[in-house]
């Protein structure tokens, strides 16, 4: 590697890469992109003991990943403008928006880049030129073999069946307008500087909503101050936004956005980590009158966990601040509120989960 040089290994249309590539660019911290293929995938894999992306590989050849923890140690490890809000309630909700962000609208990123047909043309056709270069079979092969698998991996097995599309695509739709609304009146989403929550959002809404052409196309039409927001966050630069003051309080116009993650996202977190302790493979629940059958996620446990002590982390004051944004979703966080999952015997305390897949492991893996 370059001498002194951070080194991000990726692919440019990977959704956690472009979180990653965008914060780094917004703090001034330099930094050489390398687009990954097999070889580099699975180098990377042995390094962190974890097969995703984006990897980063650090001066002294050390290797870290897990896009969350990345910010956390680089805001204070690296000089830059504060991109974490100080006040303890707002960065918390920033912090909730991000996780909500990275991992809740993951599944309708995936659903318009594999379900359209202009959609998985052309993204099949770009892995097969990128990430399997390296693989000696003809390129129609290459990319038929992506097209199968991102279709296996990220719909079918992925709970994204005709039943539950429509919530799916009403996640995006939602989304859309909740931003739409805040962005039509100031740069970013909490104020005039952006923070955790921005990045949280700007993976999907970069890598994939933009850019692919189903999605992108709802979003010029629907939400133009959106794609506005994705350019700019992506061509903002530490000079511009140093001055900017950080968010101070929790903006009232987050209230669609915050009362999702509650309703929606932190439910289903509750409902994985049960599954999780019971050893089931699937996490089985019902929302809105659909039935869902997902993978459990031992991530999203460590997520559940996260945010709890974060939460609980929290003075009194702050507490209570946040907890009169996000309604019921307080009582999960502070462990008093349980998702029924189905199949279930019973009712079950909330706890921490035993994450065996991921023990030992320093990083998150996105």
């Amino acid at each position: 590697m370059a001498n002194g040089t951070i080194i991000v290994h990726g692919l440019t249309l990977s959704y956690f890469t472009g979180k990653l590539e965008a914060w780094l660019r917004a703090r001034g911290i330099p930094y050489r992109f390398e687009e990954m293929d097999t070889r580099a995938f699975r180098r990377a894999g042995r390094a962190t003991g974890v097969m995703q992306m984006p990897q980063v590989e650090m001066p002294d050849g050390s290797w870290v990943t897990d896009t969350t923890a990345i910010m956390a140690d680089f805001e204070t490890r690296f000089p830059g403008p504060a991109l974490s809000p100080r006040d303890p309630a707002t960065r918390f909700a920033s912090l909730l928006l991000e996780d909500y962000g990275d991992e809740w609208l993951w599944r309708p990123a995936l659903h318009y880049r594999w379900s359209f047909a202009e959609d998985m043309t052309l993204m099949s056709a770009q892995i097969a030129r990128t990430m399997l270069r390296d693989v000696k079979l003809p390129f129609w092969l290459r990319r038929q073999i992506i097209l199968r698998r991102q279709r296996r991996v990220y719909l079918s097995e992925d709970g994204v069946v005709k039943e539950t599309i429509p919530q799916i695509e009403a996640l995006y739709l939602d989304t859309l307008d909740a931003m739409e609304t805040i962005l039509a009146r100031r740069p970013f989403l909490m104020g005039e500087r952006p923070v955790e929550a921005d990045f949280g959002f700007f993976g999907s809404m970069f890598r994939h909503f933009s850019s692919d052409p189903t999605p992108a196309a709802i979003m010029r039409a629907r939400a133009p101050h959106v794609l506005l927001w994705v350019a700019r966050l992506w061509a903002v630069r530490p000079g511009e936004i140093e001055a900017a003051e950080l968010p101070a309080a929790i903006p009232a116009d987050l209230a669609p956005l915050l009362a999702r993650a509650a309703s929606d996202y932190l439910p289903y977190l509750v409902a994985n980590e049960a599954a999780l302790a019971r050893g089931d493979a699937k996490v089985r629940y019902t929302h809105d009158g659909v039935r869902w059958a997902v993978p459990v996620s031992p991530y999203r446990a460590r997520c559940l966990a996260a945010l709890r002590d974060g939460f609980a982390a929290l003075d009194p004051a702050a507490r209570a601040n946040a907890a009169a944004v996000l309604g019921h979703g307080a009582l999960i966080l502070a462990g008093e509120s349980v998702y029924d999952v189905e199949n279930a015997a019973k009712p079950r305390p909330a706890s921490r989960p035993v994450d065996r897949h991921w023990r030992g492991l320093a990083a998150r893996g996105r």
